[in-house]
């Protein structure tokens, strides 16, 4: 019967530090900044700040020490280093420091009638 009192607590704690946005667990958070997803690993906080808009097109999001993302006007800098120019929808991973971006494939656009012929 304690084990399981204890087994109860554990989870209760460790509950709110699990979900999409935010795993405890798994040292994982994700949010939407602008129109990127940007997740970080190694990150194990049980709330982790969200991110910020510093300007129009300037979004600014830190949820650990060691994980600065900057992304204006699309330009992509985590932790000082520049990392391009992002286009909308790209996802963003920083894992343990390492820096991906999940390009998003623009639609191609159907040829226009007068080219066929």
């Amino acid at each position: 019967m304690k084990i399981r009192r204890i087994l109860l607590c554990a989870i209760a704690l460790f509950l709110p530090g699990c979900c999409r946005h935010n795993n405890l667990l798994l040292g994982r958070v994700e949010s939407p900044v602008g129109t990127h997803t940007v997740v970080v690993t190694d990150c194990y906080r049980i709330a982790a700040p969200g991110p910020q808009r510093v300007e129009t097109a300037s979004y600014h999001y830190m949820p650990c020490r060691d994980a600065d993302v900057w992304i204006r006007g699309e330009e992509l800098t985590v932790n000082g280093k520049s990392y391009g120019r992002l286009n909308p929808g790209d996802a963003v991973l920083v894992d343990h420091g390492v820096v991906s971006i999940e390009r998003k494939l623009k639609p191609r656009s159907a040829p226009d009638a007068q080219s066929k012929r």
